[in-house]
């Protein structure tokens, strides 16, 4: 005990990684997603045709439709997660109000099953049960993984989403709208993006950043070259 009766706190010799990716993740994968769609999009449509202002337009096209279309399935996806979240919160805080002497011996039980003593578990879920808001938060984040007041917004996923993928995308179109007329300039600036966007990944996995971003490179290189064979292909027979 330190002076004063307080119990004295640990030392912290240690820190982890954020193993969710916390913002950095989404934000990082929807920009991946942009730019290898679009950059994919954009070869296929060079590889059939050498008007550069149809490539333009397809590459404005490919940006906006997978921008909406990210946001609008995220917005959906995110909002009926958040909706079934909210349920089952609710069936948790009337099982609370109506049983609290049966979700108290729940919740010990549920310490006791981490290895906790019985009679520690028991006095534990006893004084969490005195809240009802905290006897709710601890329950629904054990039996459900989420918290009352951590639940995500549609809102805020659907813009991320459609900024990140946008973000993305318009890279490689934007040789294309500086003046570059040659696809030749649009490879380079999104292998050097998707290298970049891999090597970030590594902040949230045990990967190197040299091999996350060769990979990360290798994927979207191949997409491309394969959309690419296959509007040459197709402009080639006149389609």
């Amino acid at each position: 005990m330190s002076q004063g009766g307080a119990q004295e706190r640990a030392e912290i010799h240690h820190a982890h990684r954020d193993v969710t990716g916390g913002w950095l993740r989404p934000s990082v994968f929807g920009a991946m997603d942009g730019l290898v769609s679009n950059f994919a999009l954009i070869a296929g449509v060079a590889g059939g045709t050498t008007s550069t202002r149809v490539v333009v337009l397809a590459g404005i096209a490919g940006l906006a439709a997978g921008a909406f279309s990210m946001a609008g399935g995220e917005y959906v996806s995110v909002a009926s997660q958040r909706e079934l979240a909210v349920a089952e919160i609710g069936v948790e805080r009337r099982e609370l109000e109506r049983n609290p002497e049966a979700e108290r011996l729940e919740l010990a039980q549920l310490y006791e099953s981490r290895g906790v003593e019985p009679e520690l578990a028991a006095e534990v879920a006893r004084q969490i049960s005195l809240d009802l808001d905290k006897a709710l938060e601890v329950h629904t984040s054990a039996e459900l993984g989420v918290t009352p007041q951590d639940l995500p917004s549609p809102k805020i996923a659907a813009v991320s989403s459609f900024l990140s993928f946008s973000v993305g995308a318009v890279l490689p179109l934007l040789p294309y709208l500086l003046g570059v007329t040659s696809l030749v300039g649009s490879a380079i600036v999104s292998c050097l993006a998707l290298f970049g966007a891999g090597a970030l990944v590594s902040r949230v996995t045990a990967r190197s950043w040299w091999y996350s971003g060769l990979r990360q490179l290798g994927v979207g290189a191949l997409a491309a070259l394969l959309t690419f064979g296959l509007g040459h292909l197709l402009g080639g027979n006149g389609l």
